[in-house]
């Protein structure tokens, strides 16, 4: 719910809510526990929303009809945006779960060497998830939605970062959705 109500009124009417929701577990959050939680879910926002995305990156293909217009169809189509080897959405954890993944980061194969010819793919958002105890990131990989379980390097040259780290689903909370539908 989105409450709108005079600042003077704000601490006491938060103050009575958490009150009356203690036997419920309540929680506050923000905006930043929001963009958590967006990621724990794999849900794509802004920063995989970048204009050269289809479905097919994202892991949803099946929704973008060949048959009829719908929405996706004109970019699905588009000769190097659906290639078998495209980028697709995906997880990723670093092996040591106190290592910060950084968004813009980029994902090596363990043996290549780290040059512009072998880079597979990038992180596009990254957090703590308190949830899992971890740093956790989305970012889009080579062929990813069959590297699940893949060990990467997540090299970031900026910071001179190289941490290593496994390629997942990118729903790492939920993932059949049994707390949404409780």
């Amino acid at each position: 719910y989105e409450l709108s109500l005079p600042t003077q009124y704000a601490y006491s009417l938060v103050s009575y809510l958490m009150e009356i929701g203690v036997e419920e577990n309540i929680t506050p959050y923000g905006t930043e526990a929001l963009g958590v939680m967006r990621i724990e879910k794999g849900h794509a926002a802004g920063a995989e929303l970048n204009g050269t995305t289809t479905a097919f990156n994202l892991n949803m293909g099946k929704m973008v009809s060949n048959n009829k217009d719908s929405i996706g169809t004109v970019l699905s189509k588009r000769e190097g945006l659906n290639q078998t080897d495209s980028l697709n959405l995906v997880g990723i954890k670093p092996i040591n779960s106190n290592d910060q993944l950084i968004s813009g980061s980029h994902l090596f194969d363990l043996s290549s060497k780290v040059n512009p010819q072998n880079d597979k793919g990038y992180i596009t958002s990254s957090c703590f998830s308190p949830t899992l105890g971890s740093f956790i990131a989305l970012g889009f990989l080579k062929n990813g939605t069959n590297r699940y379980g893949d060990k990467v390097n997540v090299i970031n040259p900026i910071l001179k970062k190289e941490i290593l780290a496994e390629i997942c689903s990118p729903v790492f909370v939920d993932p059949n959705g049994d707390k949404l539908r409780a």
